[in-house]
């Protein structure tokens, strides 16, 4: 079994988001035939809400296929919007597996959440438009611990 994490910034441009959800699409399908049967995702908005939802859609084609969240915490998503908040509780009924790091926010457990995220993994996805944050946190820890990296923003046209 090979295993693929996810990691992005929370908000994605509405003019990019078309060609990121097709990339995304593409990648998925690729990852599939090369073996991967496990996606993370640590269920923040934007990005991986997004990669989320694609590994959904891609399980009714691949019931094989599956979903784990790594939430870094029960609260996560106290501040989101009620949309926001709807669409989470949807997708963790729909995960495969959910696990909670720990029961309240605390400065540090987006970051434990993200090395969760990548410990294990064949293949860490992100989009990284910016060289500063969490996702770049994500990204660099994936390096040091010899797992794959493949950014999404750089199979993305210019716009």
């Amino acid at each position: 079994m090979k295993i693929c994490c996810f990691t992005g910034h929370r908000t994605l441009l509405p003019e990019t988001a078309r060609a990121l959800t097709a990339a995304l699409d593409r990648m998925l399908e690729g990852l599939v035939r090369a073996g991967f049967t496990e996606f993370r995702t640590g269920g923040a908005r934007g990005f991986d809400t997004l990669a989320a939802l694609r590994v959904l859609a891609l399980r009714e084609k691949y019931p094989d296929c599956r979903l784990s969240l790594l939430l870094p915490c029960r609260d996560q998503a106290k501040f989101w919007t009620l949309g926001e908040r709807m669409l989470f509780a949807d997708i963790q009924k729909k995960a495969d597996r959910v696990t909670v790091l720990q029961e309240h926010y605390t400065p540090d457990c987006m970051y434990a959440r993200n090395r969760a995220l990548v410990d294990g993994c064949d293949l860490c996805v992100a989009y990284l438009t910016e060289n500063r944050g969490g996702t770049l946190y994500t990204c660099s820890y994936a390096l040091r611990k010899g797992v794959a990296l493949r950014n999404l923003a750089d199979e993305l046209p210019e716009i």
